[in-house]
Formats: C-alpha cells, structure tokens, sequence
C-alpha cells in the first residue's frame, strides 16, 4: 500500500542556519493558527532554554496540510550535542530537508546530519536559506553542496537532488534564482513531488519503533514514532520487545499530529508519526508489535558519549539554604529519569553515594541538564568536565573533534598559537568575504576552556562549531588553565573594603555585600599559583583622621560567569556549586590547612 495522501521529512542543518524559523512559516501558510492567534517567533521551541539560547536542543513534531496532503515534519537540534536526537528521528521519514545558510555554506554539523541521513538512504531536498542576506553567495554554496554530498559518497539517486532558494524570514521559496517570489508554494510542491510517499503493508501484524519519549504528569510517559506496518488502535494488546525480552501491555489513547497539537484519533495506519501513552516503562529504541505475531525491529544505534562528569550533593557551608531538592536521593532519582528520556547521555553509581558519574556528547549537552535540574529546584556540585578515554587495540585512544573557525584575518595569528598549543592540527583554510575559515581536528580536551580564551582573543568577532570526528592515539599533554584562584579564607559578608584591597590581585567573581564562605573562589588571580585573601575585611575606627580616609572606594565591576563559563574554568581540585539562586566556585577541600597538606602530598 502507498500513502500518497502523506509526506514524512525531517529538517535538517547546522545550527542557526534558520529550520526552526522555516517551520513557522511553513506552519503559518498552512493557516494552522487563526488568524487573530498571536503566535510566538520559533514557536517550535516550546522550551525556556531553547527560547533563551535561540537553539533547539529536542526534536518535535508537527504537521501540515497542503493541497489535501499531510506533510508530518520533524524538527531536529542543528548542536553536534543533541546529535542523538537527530539519529534517532531520521527513522521516522522518508525524505530530509537539508537547510543551508546562503553565505556559511555547509558547516561540521551539515556534513555529519547529511553523513546519517544518507546512510538510512533518504531522499534529499536541498534549500539554500536566507537568499535575502546582502553577503549571500548562493553559487558557490550550491557547488559546496555538491562537493559534500560526492564526498560522503552519495548514490546517483541522492546525487540528483533538487535544489530550492528560500528566505524562512520572509516565508518565500523559489526554484529558479531569477524567479519573483510570493510564498513557500514552490518548497510545497517540491516537498510533495520529490519525497517518497510511505509504502508498506496496512494489513500485516503491527510494528512501531518508540524514537521519542515525552512526559506529561496528567498522563504519564508518551512515546512517539512510525508505525512501519500495520494499524493501531486504542485499547490494542500488544508485545513490547527489547532484544529477546518481551512483555505483554495495551495501547491507551493514539493520537496524530496536526499543526502543534495532538489530536486523538481512532485509528493510525502505516506510515503514520503517531503519539499514544498508557505504557509506563516503554523505552526509546523498544519495538511496539502485535500481540499474536510479534517482531521486532532492528535497534537504534546512538555514538557514544565522550564527556563524563562527577555530580555531587552540595555539601557547602551554604547548602540546603536555596534548593528544594538536596538529597542523593532526589539527585539519584532526577538523574535516572533523565536517561529514560535522553538516550545519549549514560549516569553511573560510583563508590559513594552521593556521587555520580553523569556521561554526554560534550559541555553544553552536560550544561543544559545542568541548568534544567536548576530550574526545577535541584542544588548540587559539579566536577570539572573530563573526556572519556577508549582502549583500541591495547593503546590509549582518545576524542577528537573536527573543528571549523571563522575569523577576521588580523586574529588568525593569536587563534593559531592558542590551537597549537591545545594539539590542533590544521587541515584546511579558505578565504570567505573579509574572513578566514579554518578548520581543524583536535583532541576534545584541548577544547575544554577554549570558547571563552577565542571570543576575548577575537574581541567577541570569531565564531567556532565542533562535531565528533573520531578517536585517536593520546596527543600528550595540554597544558591546562595558567592563572590560580582567589580563594576566601573566612566566612562572612564581602565588603568594598576588602574587596579593594582584593581587585589589585586579579579579577573577582562577585560585588561587594555578598555571603561567601572559607574556601570558596571569589575570583582569578593574575599569577600562577592561588592565593588566600580576606574579601571580609572591615576597616577599623579610629580616633585619628587622615587625608585620604573619607575617599569613595571605587570597585572594578566583577566578571559574572555563566554555568558553561564556570565549568570551563574550573580545576580538578575545584567544584562548581549549583542551586537555583547561584553558581558559585569552591575549592574541593575547603579547610585551608588540610588544602595545603593534599597539594603537598600530590607533589
């Protein structure tokens, strides 16, 4: 049977090159809003952090109408640390978009979406995105586009693919450069003449692949997919199958997709991307088949994580004041949940157990659990990121990330030496209006602090994308962070005072009136080696006046750093502790003395 009432494509692209804004316009022609709705920019990202960051970190769903065909669409994360989402939700379709901006051209994360949906054998469509940019370079992006889909070794078939020139801003599409544009009708019909229509059989045994769990507290876990055979309808028994265990359940409410809502339905059939809840220990990867004649489908395979963390209870001088959640078994049971959810990050029992070792695809994806379970009320301590080593055939094996940088051409020198020194290797370099793109591979330590070092040494100018690009023999050693801390030796309240006795040392991570305590790190010392100082300090009343006494303190205003800049910073005998209310670094030992009696003992 072909559905030639229904089209199922994913979005794809680098990060920023404009999929989710595309999906709004796409959403708006279809009038799935009314037309008094106010709707929000990038409506498909439903999530605070998402809005905030302007990234999308989960995939959705959603669907369209168009000339009386279903167009489902998958919204996919364009970070190389999301990448576990894009994988699996390239199994739901039969066709991508692959988005890319009309000056950058294909970036690391193009290449490695369009590497994973090649290899599944999906039919691509290209759009050359935001054509209205004054600096836009189409032909040339249009001949890097073909030169990356010859290098990943594309078929004939794949080879041949139809290109579309779009503005997602302004909602127009055209196929031909030299046409005058009105709306996205061309991108449309494209869309719905170049992607395979779903073909499978609606008669046979049911056969579902769980790619995406949601959660909702009224009704629990929803899994979503593709039904691959068959029908389903509520109430149905059926056999979830993981390998060779199976266990009988029954479908609650099935419900499709239309615009951005769920809708209930009474029946899905093949080809379908369908939601429905009432299986409460259903899993990603899980095949969902009939109860009578069960087979399962082949699983999911996600690329490793390459990142590993500790996460602590908070055990500060300060815990348990701004958190509602404080305990290892709070910590314990929040972490656990997280995994059921997200398949590509892993979360280890240690020795003790208010620790945990918590593994992801690198430092954003670890900091936005981070910041999620902030939100939600949770206090804890971090460890600084560590990359995760593999033995390949008896040698010490370590990541690698491909990493693309562009910069104006007077920074090229300092960004070079600042690589060189982190082990990178340069592979390529070309010359872009007015900017150099290079490209690299280096290890994933090296990139560990790097993003801060690069913005201040390109005075905010340069931009850097990494993706996964293999493992490889251990480089050496990287020389790690080469300023100390300004450590607080008592507790009590800063004041401008000893604050300004404190600024000349370095820079300080905190104002004046601020609790701190013994042990913690208020701020960076200009030299080496950490150094204790009193940021408590008052200044003593006397009889005697002087000249210069009654002076305003002038204080230098103190460099906040946000959660991903506070893990770049730390050192291995420093935490980051987290609560809702702040983000404060700390020494892991806090007695000064016992401090002293470790780094003796290290030596």
């Amino acid at each position: 049977m072909i559905r030639e009432d229904l089209r199922n494509v994913a979005i794809i692209a680098h990060v920023d090159h404009g999929k989710t804004t595309l999906v709004d316009a796409m959403l708006k022609q279809s009038h799935i809003f009314r037309d008094n709705e106010k709707v929000a920019e990038r409506v498909m990202d439903s999530n605070d952090l998402e809005r905030e960051r302007g990234i999308t970190i989960l995939s959705k769903n959603t669907a369209v109408m168009h000339d009386g065909i279903k167009i489902n669409i998958v919204d996919t994360p364009g970070h190389a640390d999301f990448g576990g989402e894009v994988e699996r939700v390239l199994n739901m379709v039969d066709g991508v978009l692959l988005l890319v901006d009309a000056y950058e051209g294909p970036m690391p994360q193009t290449k490695y979406v369009l590497r994973k949906a090649l290899e599944q054998g999906l039919k691509p469509i290209v759009v050359i995105n935001k054509i209205d940019r004054p600096d836009q370079r189409v032909h040339d992006v249009e001949d890097e586009v073909l030169e990356l889909f010859m290098e990943l070794e594309a078929n004939d078939d794949q080879l041949d693919f139809p290109v579309v020139y779009a503005s997602a801003r302004a909602g127009i599409a055209k196929t031909n450069m030299d046409d005058e544009a009105t709306d996205l009708t061309p991108l449309f019909k494209v869309l719905i003449d170049e992607i395979p229509a779903p073909e499978a059989d609606a008669d046979g045994p049911l056969q579902f692949m769980v790619t995406t769990l949601d959660y909702d507290e009224y009704v629990g876990k929803i899994a979503v997919g593709r039904i691959v055979r068959g029908k389903m309808r509520p109430n149905q028994p059926v056999v979830v199958m993981n390998g060779e265990d199976t266990r009988r359940a029954k479908i609650g409410r099935v419900y499709t997709y239309n615009g951005l809502n769920r809708v209930e339905t009474e029946e899905a059939t093949v080809g379908d991307i369908i939601a429905f809840i009432g299986i409460e220990d259903i899993n990603i990867g899980e095949t969902v088949a009939d109860a009578e004649n069960p087979e399962a489908l082949p699983t999911i395979t996600i690329d490793e994580p390459t990142l590993s963390m500790m996460f602590m209870v908070n055990n500060s001088p300060f815990a348990g004041r701004e958190g509602e959640f404080v305990t290892s078994r709070h910590l314990r049971d929040r972490l656990y949940r997280e995994i059921q959810t997200n398949v590509s990050m892993k979360v280890e029992d240690t020795d003790s157990a208010d620790a945990f070792k918590v593994s992801g695809r690198g430092e954003l994806h670890l900091a936005v659990l981070i910041e999620t379970m902030r939100r939600e009320g949770y206090e804890l301590q971090v460890g600084k990121p560590k990359v995760i080593f593999k033995r390949i055939q008896d040698q010490m094996c370590e990541p690698l990330e491909y990493l693309t940088i562009d910069v104006p051409q007077e920074f090229m020198g300092t960004v070079m030496e600042s690589l060189g020194v982190r082990k990178a290797e340069l592979i390529n370099m070309v010359e872009l209006a007015g900017y150099l793109r290079m490209e690299f591979v280096i290890p994933a330590r090296g990139l560990i602090g790097f993003r801060s070092q690069f913005l201040t040494n390109t005075k905010g100018t340069g931009i850097m994308n990494h993706v996964f690009h293999g493992y490889a023999p251990y480089k050496g050693d990287i020389p790690g962070r080469t300023r100390g801390a300004l450590v607080a030796f008592e507790t009590g309240e800063t004041t401008p005072y000893g604050l300004n006795s404190v600024q000349d040392r370095g820079v300080l991570f905190l104002g004046a009136n601020e609790n701190v305590y013994a042990g913690q790190v208020i701020g960076e010392n200009s030299r080496e080696l950490d150094m204790e100082v009193n940021p408590c300090k008052k200044k003593h009343v006397t009889n005697m006046r002087s000249s210069s006494s009654d002076e305003a303190v002038r204080l230098t205003p103190p460099r906040i750093l946000s959660l991903e800049q506070a893990l770049e910073w730390v050192n291995d005998d420093e935490l980051v502790e987290i609560t809702p209310k702040s983000i404060r670094l700390r020494k892991a030992i806090l007695d000064r003395s016992a401090r002293a009696k470790a780094a003796k003992n290290a030596k």
